[in-house]
């Protein structure tokens, strides 16, 4: 009799921690579209390589590339600009084979240096990122990069967390770079650190066309020293509701007041993240994946995340 109540007590326990894991489309990191860009001869000429999340192909010609095909959910740092026809690509994401087989995604913050007509350096910081949305191509001002990036995407679900795979390299000094191209890179106070959040957003349009959204669930972590061995299967919990009064909350996983997205009118424009909400459905997802917390052009080059096998994890 004991060991029957044991094994029904047993059954108990596995089916109420019973869950799903959900892979995100090209989650797995196993398939990759290669692009080459010829730059323009302002530029020196040179052929650059660009890496995409999305179907195994190869692209030889410049112009852009249009994200959100077919069901992908990513969009990278990785981008091509077309600036008063002065063609140029950026790029800070790539493949990279693991160790044990398979590949996965890795994310520097690095210096791009562009040299023009042989004579003038400029010098841009930029932070490796894979996120859920959209680049708008062709980028056609650095003033401001976050206007052609269409953050997040539809999506209903509920989940408990975010899982993946990652290591990474994170300097331990307390200064970083802030290089927009326009000057010298300048130094600053400041202690880089690679970051994964993940937001579920309940969003409307009103009839101006602006967005307006209610933050349903989030999950927010910064890694702030080095892990160069796999964690593998992280998971990071996302929370519903208004996390402001748990003692682990920091300001930055309120609301960024930066983030755009395309209403229906074909037109970009800042979402307004307006409240918390947990019991609200769902319409949004964002997942942000970076090598660097800061905002553009400010990090501390040199440090690396890798990231494989990203998921989602349900409650049964």
């Amino acid at each position: 009799m004991k060991k029957i109540i044991l094994f029904f007590l047993g059954c108990l326990a596995a089916n109420m921690y019973a869950e799903r894991v959900e892979p995100i489309p090209f989650g797995d990191m196993e398939s990759w579209t290669v692009r080459y860009i010829e730059e323009s001869k302002l530029l020196g000429g040179q052929t650059k390589t660009l890496y995409c999340l999305a179907p195994t192909d190869t692209i030889w010609e410049n112009g852009p590339y249009t994200y959100g095909q077919d069901g992908n959910p990513w969009s990278t740092s990785n981008a091509y600009a077309n600036i008063i026809g002065i063609e140029k690509a950026a790029g800070t994401m790539a493949p990279e084979a693991r160790e044990d087989g398979g590949t996965c995604c890795r994310m520097d913050v690095d210096m791009l240096g562009v040299r023009v007509m042989g004579m003038i350096d400029i010098e841009v910081l930029v932070a490796g990122t894979m996120f859920t949305g959209r680049t708008i191509e062709p980028i056609t001002t650095a003033k401001d990069p976050y206007r052609n990036i269409d953050f997040g995407v539809p999506f209903t679900g509920r989940p408990t967390a975010l899982m993946f795979d990652y290591k990474c390299i994170v300097s331990p000094e307390d200064w970083v770079w802030y290089a927009k191209g326009t000057a010298k890179p300048k130094k600053q106070e400041g202690h880089d650190e690679a970051e994964a959040y993940v937001y579920l957003q309940h969003r409307w349009e009103d009839e101006k066309g602006h967005i307006h959204s209610i933050r349903v669930g989030t999950g927010y972590k910064r890694f702030s020293e080095d892990q160069l061995t796999w964690v593998n299967g992280y998971r990071l919990p996302i929370h519903y509701g208004d996390i402001t009064g748990e003692e682990w909350y920091e300001d930055y996983m309120g609301f960024k007041g930066i983030q755009r997205a395309m209403n229906s009118r074909g037109k970009m424009t800042l979402i307004q993240e307006e409240g918390w909400d947990g019991t609200l459905e769902p319409t949004h997802l964002v997942i942000m994946l970076t090598s660097g917390k800061y905002e553009a052009f400010v990090g501390k080059e040199g440090n690396v995340l890798w990231v494989d096998n990203v998921n989602l994890v349900y409650e049964e």
